[in-house]
């Protein structure tokens, strides 16, 4: 686990990866107690994860504008050729409908827009990604992330490049599971293609045979 935050602090973010992987990150940068993202190199593919939390609609402007700036400055510095992933609680209802971001918003969202979807789909808009969770018609169980005695809501998103948009096979909240108080597992299935190295046969003249990767 990759995490940033700080002692008795009230924020913090962290990135769980496979055992197998962890030779594969690069390079890790913990930008603030909102925002980590690391790197990973697997095969030919480089491989961008972020993980963010953005402030709750209470805090004020400054806090909010600090929390978009890095996640953009991000963004900005990932190569376009890199895949890119990012995950997080963004504080925000970006709605049922696309409402003018046909690009990023698949039109399958939950409920109504508030100022702080608005800035996610304005942000995803932007970089040119898409959410993923609102690419696939799904039963409102599976859209909710966030659900207590007194409301439910959507507020965790998992969003990618939208040129890479054929990789996401699938997204959707796992029910069952909770990540932590009221929050739902979100999930999101992605198919990517690792090239192996092809092997050679060479004989040698006493018609012995030997591998070169």
């Amino acid at each position: 686990m990759w995490y940033s935050g700080v002692l008795k602090g009230k924020n913090g973010v962290g990135i769980l990866e496979d055992r197998d992987l962890r030779e594969s990150v690069v390079e890790v940068r913990r930008v603030n107690d909102r925002l980590i993202f690391i790197k990973l190199v697997v095969g030919e593919c480089t491989l961008n994860v972020v993980s963010a939390y953005a402030p709750q609609a209470g805090l004020n402007e400054e806090v909010k504008r600090r929390f978009w700036e890095g996640l953009d400055e991000i963004v900005h510095n990932i190569p376009p050729a890199e895949r890119l992933f990012i995950g997080g609680e963004f504080n925000g209802h970006i709605g049922s409908s696309a409402g003018g971001y046909s690009e990023v918003h698949g039109s399958f969202g939950f409920r109504d827009r508030n100022r702080g979807g608005t800035s996610l789909l304005d942000f995803a808009k932007a970089f040119e990604l898409v959410i993923a969770n609102s690419s696939f018609s799904k039963r409102e169980e599976h859209l909710v992330t966030f659900q207590s005695t007194v409301a439910k809501t959507q507020i965790d998103y998992l969003l990618l490049r939208r040129c890479d948009r054929r990789l996401c096979k699938d997204c959707k909240v796992i029910p069952g599971e909770t990540l932590a108080t009221h929050h739902r597992l979100l999930v999101m299935d992605v198919g990517i293609m690792i090239r192996r190295k092809k092997k050679v046969c060479m004989r040698t003249s006493e018609d012995q045979v030997g591998y070169l990767d």
